[in-house]
């Protein structure tokens, strides 16, 4: 089990976290217990682009002392009290702040906070109780209509510790900052019994009946957005009786009339009060409360909540017969909004089942890629005491080590002073603390939409029953469907279910196999900003097109090789040959483009672009030979051949030891990340030789937190880290995924998962040229992260990467055996742009 936290890496401020010491923050209040990790955030409601909530980690802080959050970092109000005899104790949110000194109203102490694919789970003792407070997402990629669904579970149940039956009341509320950037926009809402609206004045509650609180903006502006909050659409908050003995409401009410008024009285008055402002004027908020009655000490009580922001429609969408709205898929699943939100409430039993075959199917597909078959993963164990590290003392492998806290050069060896990895932490553990926090994150930044009539759809073959898939490049562009945001992504989609990423890629091939595109090379983006898929009819997306063509057809490739869908291939052939001729014509010499990490600048003939370009070449060349066109196939793997010899000797530096970062820029070096997809699909284009010199490279540039992306920065990219990690020897990928976790760990971030984030100092977000922090937070990217586990379902796990690597070999002191022979000679390459 692992819990590293904080623990002081050079200079950090941050207090090593043992369970037995009972560390004490700041203001003296206890810290919780983190497993398996301790990440920057933890997801609560997670389940699209705007119901996309989480609680920062900041100052140790956990459900009580850090307000939600909307993944850019806007608090939205999320308020949770339970009253025990008579006192209330706050486990959720820090609303009582807000509120007079109360002698009945403390702040529950924190125990616990754990974390797996489909929870998350917090702990607090409120007096002689204890609180459990259970955020369920689900992520379950093969049920198409419970995905489709944008609503979380919260449950809250409460178990007395001293054998004791108490008096217990549970109140919840949320506030309109879910719905709105600007706090002074109206909002109105109504309170439904159902799909009946509620008379708010005088209302008589139903023991068996799902309550609902819906609101929005007074004035929608359908398929807008501001500081990426919907304008559209509605908020809901749903609960029901249950096995509690009374449910009350209220709403419309201040934040602080409605929260004095439980903590007094614990029970509310029923009352909707219809004075619609702004969620920033007197905070309205909208509540419920239960009455559990009576709770023994043999058995706990819950109620349930659920939550969600809902768009309708859900896209835009070009289309032969011009823009249409999209509705979501739950539409086709179980009919308007009421019932939709009826299925899901009483779907909890269920949705709980099914999450559990997914994580337990997580658990032991990272127990099988390692070859665990004793002691397997568990994510909710009992914390233990993090490692203490020393100098010169040696790792569970028994290899010795030096480290010195006071540096950014991490774990080093001390014969060659390479960095090895975090010791004394096991790699599974570690890997599944990242894919299990990347879970909800990578599904969250996608709807499910059904497709356009038939008459309107440029591509009559795509089957009608199956959902079109629309992704959010959520922190970064705000783009939809962003090619080389779904390329990084692709590892969980082959890993979870590949028919995912045939939808997402659906809707690029309708734009362009429609003419809706006038370039020969293929797109970047369906779409400049989210929801509106409406594409580039003039052609001036970002243009990025040895990137976006390599990658189109490598994700083709690699969804055939995942399904054996043969049809698929003969569907597109065309157009992906179409882009294979621009990659055959500017791969080898890419010149001045921008690749995926077009953050990082432009820079001439990046040796990691070039190598995408000659791979998806030889991607071109199986699916060619899959389609029968056997001449095709031939000219393409003779082209990526020939392409990769002239690529090796441009792209590694003289000594033979790594590969430039650019063609003969000696100072330079980078993640060879694109290889990646060679080793997964098999290609065989990459010889054994480049892949053992890079994986002996990485460590001699490593740092505490990983490995740069590249010599320009110390920042490095987390899906690109893993990408890289799948194609190295066993000891060097261990280097890079416990380096991550120990991030996860470490870093004094305080918003979701980045993937983006320095290797030095506190692992902080970079600053951009004008100091301002880069956030690529809460991205689908983190998909990437899955990359062991789609080698996994290709075949190929820690063992048989063993072996690979005691097969390969590399020359050391002087270059790669073969290198310098053949390639461009000077004038061509002065011809074609070489510096």
């Amino acid at each position: 089990m692992i819990f590293w936290i904080c623990i002081a890496a050079f200079a950090v401020s941050a207090l090593a976290q043992d369970p037995y010491t009972q560390f004490k923050d700041f203001n003296g209040h206890t810290l919780p217990a983190y497993s398996p990790a301790r990440p920057p955030a933890i997801p609560l409601a997670v389940r699209s682009p705007y119901t996309n909530a989480w609680v920062s980690t900041a100052k140790n802080g956990t459900l009580n002392t850090n307000s939600a959050i909307f993944w850019p970092g806007n608090v939205v109000g999320w308020e949770g009290i339970v009253t025990v005899d008579g006192t209330s104790y706050e486990y959720l949110g820090i609303g009582s702040q807000n509120l007079p000194e109360l002698p009945n109203l403390e702040t529950a102490t924190p125990l616990t906070v754990s974390y797996d694919s489909q929870y998350s789970n917090f702990t607090f003792a409120a007096g002689p109780v204890e609180v459990t407070a259970s955020f369920l997402s689900t992520v379950l990629p093969t049920d198409y209509c419970r995905t489709s669904i944008p609503l979380s579970y919260l449950t809250v149940s409460v178990q007395p510790t001293d054998n004791v039956t108490h008096d217990v009341q549970l109140y919840n509320d949320v506030n309109g900052a879910w719905i709105a950037f600007e706090s002074n926009v109206t909002i109105d809402w109504n309170l439904y019994e159902g799909p009946n609206p509620v008379n708010g004045s005088n209302a008589t509650m139903s023991a068996s009946a799902i309550y609902s609180w819906l609101f929005g903006l007074e004035q929608p502006y359908e398929f807008g957005e501001e500081s990426d909050f919907p304008q559209w659409g509605n908020f809901t908050f749903s609960s029901s009786q249950g096995s509690a003995q009374k449910i009350t409401f209220r709403g419309g009410a201040s934040s602080a009339t409605t929260r004095y008024s439980f903590v007094m009285d614990h029970v509310l008055n029923n009352v909707d009060e219809p004075t619609f402002r702004p969620w920033g004027t007197r905070e309205p908020v909208f509540a419920y409360a239960h009455d559990l009655g009576s709770v023994g000490p043999s058995g706990s009580t819950a109620v349930t909540y659920t939550l969600g922001s809902v768009q309708q429609p859900v896209i835009r969408y070009l289309t032969s017969a011009g823009l249409v709205g999209l509705q979501p898929w739950w539409t086709q699943c179980y009919g308007d909004i009421f019932q939709m939100i009826a299925f899901h409430y009483n779907d909890l039993g269920q949705s709980q089942q099914l999450a559990y075959q997914f994580e337990s199917q997580l658990k032991q597909d990272v127990d099988s890629y390692y070859g665990i078959n004793s002691a397997p993963v568990y994510s909710n164990s009992t914390p233990s005491a993090p490692p203490t590290y020393s100098n010169a003392s040696m790792d569970q492998y028994g290899e010795q080590y030096i480290f010195d806290p006071n540096n950014a050069y991490g774990f080093l060896d001390p014969s060659n002073y390479d960095g090895v990895a975090i010791p004394d932490v096991s790699e599974a553990e570690a890997y599944y603390s990242i894919v299990a926090l990347s879970a909800r994150q990578i599904m969250a930044a996608y709807v499910f939409a059904v497709p356009p009539a038939a008459n309107g759809c440029s591509n009559t073959t795509f089957n009608a029953s199956e959902p079109l898939m629309f992704q959010k490049e959520i922190s970064s562009d705000g783009n939809v469907n962003t090619v080389d945001v779904m390329y990084p992504a692709m590892p969980f989609f082959l890993y979870a279910n590949p028919d995912l990423l045939r939808f997402n890629l659906e809707p690029l091939f309708q734009n362009q196999e429609g003419n809706f595109y006038p370039n020969d090379y293929s797109m970047h983006d369906l779409g400049s900003h989210y929801p509106n898929a409406t594409g580039h009819v003039e052609g001036n997306d970002e243009y990025m097109p040895v990137e976006e063509s390599g990658n189109m057809i490598l994700m083709s490739y690699a969804y055939y090789k995942f399904s054996n869908d043969t049809a698929y291939l003969q569907q597109h052939y065309p157009k992906l040959k179409q882009w294979s001729q621009y990659l055959i014509q500017y791969s080898l010499i890419p010149g001045q483009q921008l690749s995926t990490d077009d953050f990082a600048g432009q820079l001439a003939n990046q040796t990691n672009l070039a190598i995408k370009g000659i791979v998806g070449i030889q991607a071109m060349a199986a699916i060619a030979n899959v389609v029968g066109a056997t001449s095709d196939a031939q000219n393409f793997s003779t082209t990526a051949t020939d392409y990769l010899t002239q690529w090796e000797y441009f792209a590694i530096d003289p000594s033979g030891h790594h590969t430039l970062l650019s063609y003969e820029y000696r100072s330079s070096y980078g993640l060879l990340y694109n290889t990646f997809p060679d080793k997964l699909l098999s290609l065989n284009l990459i010889p054994a030789r480049i892949y053992s010199m890079q994986s002996s490279f990485y460590p001699s540039i490593s740092q505490i937190y990983g490995i740069p992306l590249d010599s320009r920065h110390s920042y490095t990219k987390s899906d690109w880290s893993l990408w890289t990690a799948a194609t190295c020897s066993p000891s060097t990928r261990r280097l890079f995924v416990n380096a991550l976790a120990y991030w996860i760990n470490g870093t004094q971030t305080d918003r979701p998962f980045s993937d983006l984030y320095l290797t030095i100092d506190d692992g902080e977000y970079p600053v951009d040229d004008q100091s301002k922090p880069v956030n690529f937070i809460a991205r689908p990217v983190v998909g990437g992260h899955f990359s062991l586990l789609a080698m996994l379902k290709a075949g190929q796990d820690s063992s048989s990467a063993a072996v690979a690597f005691a097969n390969g070999t590399v020359v050391e002191g002087r270059g790669i055996e073969g290198w310098g022979k053949g390639g461009l000679s000077r004038r061509e390459r002065g011809v074609r742009g070489i510096r």
